[in-house]
This record gives C-alpha cells, structure tokens and sequence, in this order.
C-alpha cells in the first residue's frame, strides 16, 4: 500500500448513454481500479476521496452530453481534461475488442503517455 501512495495515477472516462466506465492507471500503466459507474458528476467525484489514487489527469471525449459532466468534475477541483474525438478514436481503433471498459482503458492509457489533444469546451 505505500508504493501506491507514492505514484501518480491517470484516469479515463468513456460515457456513452447509461453507464460511465472508468479505468485508472499507474504511472507504470498498471490499470489500478476499472469500475462502471452513473453518468452523475457526484459518483465521479468519489474518485476524488480515494487516499490511495493521486489523480493527475482525467481524460474525457468531447461530446455533446459530457459537457454537464466536465463542469462538474472541474467544479469538484478534478484534473479534467477535454480531449480530442478524432484522435482517441484513432488511437482506440487499434484495440481489438470494442467495449466500453476497453475504451475507458485506451483514454487512460493516453493520459499516461501524453499523447492527446485538449480541446476548450
């Protein structure tokens, strides 16, 4: 447990109609917790109050329904960040198996490396 505490981790949200999935790497890119969730800013935050997870980015598709779900985590002080469709849909693209826990693995495997494009909402 302390060498969980002395890491950084990156999270990945993908949100399509019902359920959020989100995925949290290591800075090892050790998935650390996958876990599906309601689309509600409060249940996200909960990420939050977790000692054992030092969130240093979250990664979020820009859609149009995630906007309400942006501000609330940004409210909530959460490094959220609003990236690029075309590029993580290129990047996922190269995942053999298409599912929503796959997605939110890909999202956070590309908070990790640094190999995303913000986009301002």
């Amino acid at each position: 447990m302390p060498d969980t505490l002395c890491r950084t981790h990156y999270a990945g949200l993908y949100v399509p109609i019902k359920e959020t999935a989100v995925c949290t790497r290591d800075d090892a890119g050790e998935i650390c917790r996958e876990v599906k969730v309601s689309r509600h800013p409060e249940d996200l935050v909960g990420m939050r109050k977790d000692p054992a997870f030092r969130l240093a980015r979250i990664g979020v598709l820009a859609r149009p329904w995630p906007q309400w779900l942006l501000s609330g985590l940004a409210e909530a002080c959460l490094p959220v960040v609003c990236i690029e469709t075309r590029q993580t849909k290129a990047f996922l693209k190269a995942q053999v198996n298409k599912s929503d826990r796959n997605d939110a693995r890909g999202i956070a495997q590309m908070m990790r490396v640094n190999l995303f494009r913000p986009v301002h909402v």
